[in-house]
């Protein structure tokens, strides 16, 4: 329930919102409050498209850096805010422009596919991006038989079971999903034998494996309202749950027990602040922003 002050807060919001002709669009993985009051909620390729359509003057992203900076890539002539500037993605920040240089040079002829969880330096380097929900379709699309792919090796290991292409792995990994293991859904499933498994494909093999859908967060929500299962363990970020338990109020969750500390840095009172006093800005220069935007094709 919402005390005064968040009803305070909330109030002053919306009245800044008017005011800057302002969007707010929040990850599924953010705080429960955090995405009662987004104009839109989703994944990130739900975010990216919806930056790119929005009229609004000002977007606040309620994600984590990575996010914002592909938003202000597609939207350069659009302010957009990060409402704290320390969340970042720990993901995206185990790949480096001079690894991948190193890598691009030591095998000439493989197309690099960046999954959009990377920095915009990255994009910038890379021939194509995808998202968690398009990988294998745009690894697909490729004329190239060997695809270097960064910066998830879980996810780059779950597009190799499901291509026949050579893939590539780089050694970095979601933290919040590597937390979650086999050990985990076993018990979880011993517990709660009727529910069905869903995970992310940033989980282990292992992980994957055992779980009887992997997918994307739009993915598993999609496939959750169509199910007519009733109990569900939910291997991925847990503020998913609260937007799969708003979404299907007739159906019963367990989250896997991992939280991103990037995504749960932003609060209401944050988002009030960034609205305030135009904090943080997120800008790309120039020379970056045109190489990444030609690699995040995928959205045209």
């Amino acid at each position: 329930m919402l005390n005064a002050n968040n009803i305070e807060i909330i109030e002053k919001i919306g009245r800044l919102k008017k005011q800057k002709n302002a969007v707010i669009l929040a990850h599924v993985y953010q705080r429960g409050e955090v995405q009662d009051i987004a104009d839109y909620v989703g994944d990130s390729l739900d975010l990216s498209k919806k930056a790119v359509s929005t009229a609004a003057d000002v977007i606040v992203f309620c994600g984590v850096q990575f996010m914002a900076e592909t938003a202000a890539i597609l939207n350069p002539q659009k302010v957009v805010l990060l409402p704290d500037k320390q969340a970042g993605c720990g993901l995206a920040d185990l790949a480096t422009v001079q690894q991948l240089k190193i890598l691009k040079w030591k095998y000439p002829v493989a197309a690099v596919v960046s999954y959009v969880n990377s920095s915009a330096e990255i994009k910038a380097e890379s021939d194509i991006c995808c998202t968690s929900a398009n990988a294998i379709e745009v690894v697909d699309s490729l004329p190239h038989e060997q695809i270097l792919f960064v910066p998830d090796r879980n996810l780059g290991s779950h597009v190799a079971e499901h291509t026949n292409k050579e893939i590539i792995l780089w050694n970095g990994y979601c933290y919040v999903h590597e937390k979650i293991t086999a050990a985990q859904i076993l018990l979880l499933r011993g517990r709660y034998p009727e529910a069905e498994v869903i995970v992310h494909p940033e989980c282990t093999t292992d992980v994957r494996h055992l779980a009887d859908f992997v997918g994307s967060t739009s993915q598993m929500s999609r496939h959750v309202s169509h199910s007519e299962k009733i109990r569900f363990i939910v291997g991925t970020e847990d503020n998913f749950v609260y937007r799969l338990k708003k979404d299907n109020p007739g159906k019963i969750f367990y989250p896997a027990g991992t939280l991103c500390k990037g995504m749960n840095e932003i609060t209401l009172e944050k988002i009030r602040f960034a609205l305030e006093q135009n904090k943080y800005r997120i800008t790309v220069k120039n020379e970056i922003q045109t190489k990444a935007r030609k690699a995040l094709n995928f959205l045209d």
